[in-house]
C-alpha cells in the first residue's frame, strides 16, 4: 500500500507540508491510533498535498510506552521501535531525530523534588505541565511520591520533552507548515510538540479514538476533552432516534468497545443479597468513578483537584446520612490487566474503612454488575466524569457531576461550580423528596450521543480490522483508490478539516 500511495501520488502544488507526530502510540504493533494517521497521510499524499513524518529515531531518554513501570532505569527497546516506524512510513518523506542530553538543564533538574518538577519551566517552555499528564499515566496514579526512581523518571521525562522542542522548532523554521497532526496532544512528546506549534501560530489538529469502534475523532482542540459543537437546530429524526436506540440497547446489555476493548466480559443483573440491602433503606444513590490516572482527569479537575478529593466529600455525605445507602461502583477500566491503577477506589475504600459503614456498598472493577439497573433503583446519580452519567441522563435519571466530561458542555446533567456548591446541591438532592429534572436535559443527552457516534466519530471500518491482542489492529485488503477524497466521503472530510479549517463532521447523507 505504501509504494501504490507513493506510485501515485501527484507532485504537491504547495511545498510547506502538513507534519505527523506520533511517538506514543505503541511501539512495536499498530494501534488504533497508529493506524488513523498513517491512513490520512496517505489520503493527503493522493490528494497532492505534501506530507512528513517527524519521527522519533530513539529520541528520548525515557518515552511513555517505552517506560518499564516496575523498574524506570531500564532503557526504552528503541531499536524494535525504530524498525516498526521506519515500516509504518516506508516510501514516505520523514525527518527523524536523535537524542541528545542538556548537561545544563540536567544540572538544574538534579536537586529538584517532584512538586517543583511538576511545575518546572525552562526558556520559557513550561516543561514541568507538559510531562505531568503523562507521568501520571504512565505511573497509573494522580498523586506522585517523591523518591529517587520517582524523581529519575521525571526529570528523563523533561530532559526529552525539551529536546523534542529543540528539534521541532528547527523542522518549523526549516519546513513551514501548513499543518500540525499529532496524537491526542495530552502525552508529553506531541503535547510538547502542540505547545511550539500554536506558539508560532500554526493550525494543530489532534486525534483520538472515536466512541464508536474503529473510529477517529479530530479536532483543533483538546481531542481527549472531545469538544463537539451541535447546531443549535440539531434534532433527531426517527430514522435517527431509531439508531440511537439499537446502540443503546447493545450498550446497556455491554457489548460495545472502547479504543479496541472490551471493558464488560459479562453483564449481569443485581443478586438477591444487593437487592434486599437496597430495599433496606429509604433512598438509593449510586456512585460511579473513574480511572484517576486517565488523560481525560487533566480536563476533570475543575470542581475538585482530584477525583479523590470529590470520593472524600461524598464520604462526608455518606456519614451523615445513615439513612440512605450509597452504592460506590468501581470503574471496569480500573484493575484492567497491564494497565491497573496504582491508587484505586479499592484502595481508597479500604483505607478509609469505608465498609465499616452500614450504608454502604462497594463494587469492585471485576464484579460485572449491571451499573444500569442500578440507575433504575437510584434517587439520583453520582459520577465524576464518566460517561456513564450521559447514558443515565438519557435514561432520564438525575445526574450530579463531579468533574468536567465531554456532556457537561451542554444542559445535559447537575454541575455545580464549586466544590461548596455541589455539597449544597448533593445535601438537597438527599434532602428533598424528589429531584426534579429539566426535561432539556434527557433531550440534549440523545442529541449529543448520537452526534458524538455518527457525525463526529469517522468510521474507519473499511480500512481496519481487529487483531486478537485487545486494542491492536491492521490493515484490511483495500485499494489506494478507497483513500482518494472523492471516493471517500471520511477522508473528503479529514482533508477538508486539515487544510481548510472546515468542522470534522460527517454528513449522513
Amino acid at each position: 500500500m505504501a509504494r501504490s500511495v507513493a506510485k501515485n501520488s501527484p507532485a504537491p502544488v504547495d511545498e510547506r507540508p502538513v507534519v505527523f507526530f506520533r511517538a506514543s502510540t505503541g511501539l512495536l504493533h499498530m494501534s488504533q491510533n497508529t493506524a488513523f494517521p498513517l491512513l490520512i497521510s496517505w489520503a493527503l499524499r493522493l490528494a497532492g498535498v505534501r506530507v512528513l513524518h517527524f519521527a522519533c529515531r530513539a529520541g528520548m531518554s525515557r518515552c511513555v510506552q517505552g517506560t518499564n513501570k516496575d523498574d524506570y532505569y531500564l532503557l526504552p527497546p528503541c531499536e524494535a521501535c525504530v524498525a516498526h516506524s521506519r515500516r509504518l512510513f516506508a516510501y514516505s518523506s520523514t525527518k527523524g531525530f536523535t537524542f541528545s542530553r542538556d548537561k545544563d538543564l540536567e544540572s538544574i533538574l538534579c536537586n529538584l523534588d517532584v512538586e517543583a518538577l511538576s511545575s518546572f519551566e525552562y526558556h520559557g517552555l513550561p516543561l514541568g505541565s507538559l510531562v505531568l499528564p503523562a507521568f501520571r499515566w504512565i505511573l497509573r496514579r494522580h498523586n506522585l511520591t517523591d523518591d529517587e526512581p520517582t524523581r529519575f523518571l521525571f526529570r528523563e521525562y523533561i530532559l526529552s520533552a525539551d529536546w523534542i522542542a529543540q528539534e521541532f522548532s528547527r523542522l518549523v523554521e526549516q519546513t513551514n507548515p501548513r499543518a500540525i497532526v499529532v496524537f491526542n496532544g495530552m502525552f508529553f512528546p506531541e503535547a510538547t510538540v502542540r505547545w511550539i506549534a500554536m506558539q508560532k501560530g500554526l493550525r494543530v489538529i489532534s486525534h483520538e479514538v472515536g466512541f464508536r469502534p474503529h473510529s477517529v475523532f479530530l479536532t483543533e482542540g483538546d481531542a481527549t476533552a472531545y469538544p463537539i459543537d451541535i447546531p443549535v437546530d440539531f434534532s433527531l429524526s426517527e430514522q435517527q432516534n431509531s439508531r440511537l436506540d439499537t446502540y443503546l440497547e447493545g450498550r446497556f446489555k455491554g457489548n460495545f468497545t472502547m479504543a479496541g476493548i472490551r471493558f464488560w466480559p459479562e453483564m449481569h443483573g443485581l443478586d438477591e443479597i444487593l437487592i434486599r440491602k437496597i430495599d433496606e433503606f429509604r433512598q438509593v444513590i449510586s456512585v460511579f468513578t473513574n480511572v484517576v490516572f486517565d488523560t481525560s482527569q487533566v480536563h476533570a479537575n475543575t470542581i475538585f483537584p482530584h477525583m479523590f478529593a470529590w470520593l472524600d466529600m461524598i464520604l462526608s455525605l455518606i456519614r451523615s446520612h445513615p439513612e440512605i445507602l450509597f452504592v460506590i461502583r468501581a470503574h471496569p477500566d480500573e484493575m484492567r490487566l497491564n494497565k491497573a491503577s496504582r491508587e484505586s477506589v479499592h484502595d481508597w475504600v479500604f483505607q478509609n474503612h469505608v465498609l465499616d459503614l452500614s450504608n454502604v456498598v462497594f463494587i469492585d472493577s471485576h464484579e460485572y454488575i449491571s451499573s444500569y439497573e442500578l440507575i433504575q433503583r437510584s434517587k439520583f446519580v453520582m459520577v465524576y466524569n464518566s460517561s456513564i452519567g450521559l447514558e443515565a441522563a438519557i435514561m432520564g435519571a438525575a445526574v450530579l457531576c463531579g468533574g468536567k466530561a465531554r456532556f457537561t458542555q451542554y444542559p445535559i446533567v447537575f454541575y455545580p461550580q464549586t466544590s461548596e456548591a455541589y455539597k449544597e446541591q448533593a445535601e438537597a438532592f438527599l434532602r428533598d423528596e424528589r429531584v426534579d429534572i429539566p426535561l432539556e436535559f434527557q433531550v440534549n443527552a440523545r442529541r449529543f450521543l448520537y452526534y458524538h457516534l455518527y457525525k463526529v466519530s469517522l468510521p474507519f471500518d473499511e480500512f481496519i480490522e481487529s487483531q486478537i491482542q485487545p486494542g491492536f489492529v491492521r490493515l484490511r485488503s483495500f485499494s489506494w483508490r478507497k483513500l482518494l477524497p472523492e471516493t471517500s466521503p471520511i477522508f473528503q472530510v479529514i482533508t477538508n478539516g486539515i487544510l481548510a479549517g472546515i468542522p470534522f463532521v460527517l454528513d449522513e447523507n
